[in-house]
């Protein structure tokens, strides 16, 4: 039932955001942009996938009459069915940027071979068998238009199409072939009158087969159950001489409010670099709008009892266990022990050239349940604690993970001796180096799944950090064997706050 809803959700949400943003300038939180490197690329993909289209696709029935006076037969109705195309060559094929419009294809001097089976009848015969028919000269241009419906989905159209085959040779097989190859010759013109015809309707309607996948892909996705991720397209792809730009929104909601965060998106522009196919920025109000998100919905709050620290966050000789023991022979107070971290606003992201660093304000508090009692809390104190976010692309996805660069601790109660403020100064910083981050960058070793679709896989990638947002150069590679469920980013299959992660609910 849920699963249902959201197509609901999403169309009422974007109609109310296209209405209160109507008369503003939207920034994308994500910027994509493809290279000719990536269209000349694309060519070679192109026919792999063509030739594995061609296997799957029903070519329609060729048929028509024609009369032939040699024979002085008055007509002769024939039909070919079972149309296969078995091999083919479009050796002279580009693709090409068209500022403001488009990529313009094109292919000229290409052949290809076909099997069918045949069926002609007349006045006097009717006979049926299979034959070959050689195509050469074949030519096709055309504009392939992109944009965008009206959810954010990638829209495709075909104009200006153009397509001929110049010659076609057709060879019967069978017990009367001699007899059939006589007259094949005349055949063969409206034959190529009827295929020229039907080649841009058959190229059209596989743009528009291609338009209906599309519009299935998931521009709203549920990533765990705190956040869902907007990646919709805002506006027009932008094509210059050399690229093409695609601008997404790039903002994470909390699961249960879309609303948009309280910070609008920055510009930022990708630097003019054409050594890679693809390149991808992300922009710092992507991250800031996932902190927000995530801090809304309650992620930043767990709770883990004793048992739960020594199971799964003790990894160290250093023994947190001994520490948070000292901290119950301090107080003499009795156990369940139970330690709460939770940030107290949306963790500080901040991008600087080299540099990606994470501040996350926060309080610990040690709490204590007595037996017949109510939750007591030993001591609270807040903190700042300053990360840095390492980055590495493996695969398909780009991998983060934390480290401590320092804290600032700060106790509530002013009669604190500056014993006690050190003596827990070394508490937190176990808790945090020894417990906190490693079960944090565990998750953060998940990935955040990189835009994949329709079997391309990123290969040869890199990972900038610029001023407001990172850079991602990649070259790509289609892969005909991969099997993928319609996602434009493919960011689905994130969970990084899921498991033991979500530890206890708290007091």
């Amino acid at each position: 039932m849920y699963a249902k809803t959201i197509p609901v959700i999403w169309g009422c949400f974007f109609l109310w955001n296209l209405y209160s943003s109507s008369s503003q300038t939207i920034y994308p939180g994500i910027k994509a942009r493809v290279t000719q490197r990536a269209l000349d690329y694309g060519v070679q993909a192109g026919m792999e996938m063509i030739g594995q289209m061609l296997k799957e696709r029903n070519i329609p029935d060729l048929q028509g009459s024609e009369s032939l006076d040699f024979l002085k037969v008055d007509y002769v109705d024939y039909n070919f069915s079972n149309i296969k195309i078995n091999a083919f060559s479009f050796p002279n094929t580009s693709l090409a940027f068209v500022p403001g419009v488009g990529i313009k294809a094109l292919t000229n001097h290409g052949t290809a071979n076909v099997s069918t089976n045949w069926a002609v009848k007349s006045p006097l015969f009717k006979d049926a068998g299979g034959a070959n028919l050689f195509l050469s000269g074949v030519y096709f241009t055309g504009n392939i238009i992109l944009n965008r419906n009206d959810f954010g989905q990638p829209l495709l159209k075909l104009e200006d199409c153009y397509a001929q085959v110049s010659h076609a040779h057709v060879s019967f097989f069978g017990q009367f072939s001699v007899l059939y190859n006589s007259f094949a010759e005349p055949m063969e013109k409206p034959i190529l009158k009827n295929l020229n015809e039907m080649l841009c309707p058959i190229i059209t309607g596989e743009v528009e087969a291609l338009n209906v996948n599309l519009s299935t892909l998931e521009v709203l996705t549920k990533i765990d159950n705190y956040t869902l991720l907007d990646y919709s397209i805002i506006d027009s792809p932008e094509i210059t001489e050399n690229s093409l730009d695609v601008n997404f929104k790039g903002t994470f909601y909390p699961l249960e409010n879309l609303v948009d965060p309280p910070f609008s998106p920055a510009p930022f522009v990708l630097p003019e670099r054409s050594d890679s196919m693809l390149y991808i920025g992300i922009s710092e109000y992507f991250f800031k709008s996932a902190s927000f998100a995530y801090y809304t919905a309650g992620a930043f709050d767990v709770t883990f009892s004793t048992k739960e620290i020594s199971n799964h966050l003790i990894q160290n000789s250093q023994g947190l266990g001994n520490v948070l023991s000292r901290i119950a022979d301090i107080y003499i107070l009795a156990q369940p022990f139970m330690v709460r971290i939770m940030a107290t606003e949306p963790p500080i992201i901040n991008l600087q050239p080299g540099n990606f660093s994470l501040d996350i304000p926060a309080s610990i508090m040690m709490l204590t349940q007595p037996e017949n009692s109510t939750m007591k809390t030993i001591v609270s104190m807040d903190f700042v604690a300053s990360t840095s976010v390492g980055l590495v692309i493996l695969g398909q996805r780009l991998i983060c993970s934390l480290s401590l660069n320092r804290f600032r601790l700060s106790l509530p109660e002013p009669k604190r001796s500056k014993i006690e403020v050190l003596r827990f100064e070394n508490i937190l910083s176990s808790i945090l180096h020894f417990g906190v981050l490693p079960l944090a960058n565990a998750k953060l070793q998940q990935g955040f799944p990189l835009p994949n679709p329709y079997n391309i896989s990123f290969v040869n990638s890199d990972i900038e950090v610029l001023q407001s947002f990172l850079l991602i150069s990649t070259d790509l590679r289609y892969e005909a064997s991969l099997k993928q469920q319609p996602s434009l980013a493919g960011w689905k299959d994130l969970n990084l706050l899921s498991g033991q992660w979500q530890g206890k609910p708290a007091p």
